[in-house]
């Protein structure tokens, strides 16, 4: 699981994100629990001892930083949300300087509207959070077996093509 992030780090910064709001959720469905983690998540997985013993350090690092930083209930890892930070910022470079880029971010803008209008007074954070949030809400909603209101994959497939082109740029400038 720790190889599958960095995998998706250094490939695919949006896919790395989402991984982690998994695992941030992850250890949170397990109430922090590393012995229930280690049994039915970790022993499962195809990887070698050496490998599983990596993976359960990984997972107690995630979850003391988890506890350091009191995200427990809600909220991201610090060293993540400045990954989505970041991505804010090179998505507000490029709508100046990118026209592909513009033409791509403009099919999702009314779909990111209309998002932050549904969260009435609640805060949404910036652009990119409206869209990383709403392609997870899509994955945990198809994991749990819920029906996908009507629009939002339309809406999902947009914000997916916003994160691929920032992933893209994200790994030229890397």
């Amino acid at each position: 699981m720790k190889a599958i992030a960095e995998k998706k780090k250094s490939q695919n910064i949006a896919e790395y994100i989402i991984y982690m709001y998994q695992m941030e959720d992850l250890i949170r469905a397990y109430d922090f629990n590393l012995d229930e983690i280690r049994q039915f998540v970790i022993s499962h997985y195809p990887i070698s001892d050496t490998e599983k013993e990596e993976t359960a350090k990984w997972f107690e690092e995630l979850k003391n930083q988890m506890i350091e930083q009191e995200i427990q209930k809600e909220g991201h890892l610090a060293d993540i949300q400045m990954i989505v930070d970041n991505l804010a910022k090179m998505h507000w470079d490029l709508l100046k300087t990118d026209k592909a880029y513009f033409e791509t971010y403009n099919t999702a803008k009314p779909f990111v509207i209309d998002m932050i209008l549904e969260a009435g007074d609640k805060s949404v954070g910036h652009e990119i959070q409206v869209c990383l949030n709403s392609i997870y809400g899509l994955l945990l909603a198809k994991l749990k077996g819920r029906e996908i209101p009507k629009g939002y994959t339309e809406a999902t497939e947009a914000f997916g093509n916003v994160l691929s082109y920032l992933s893209f740029a994200h790994a030229n400038q890397e």
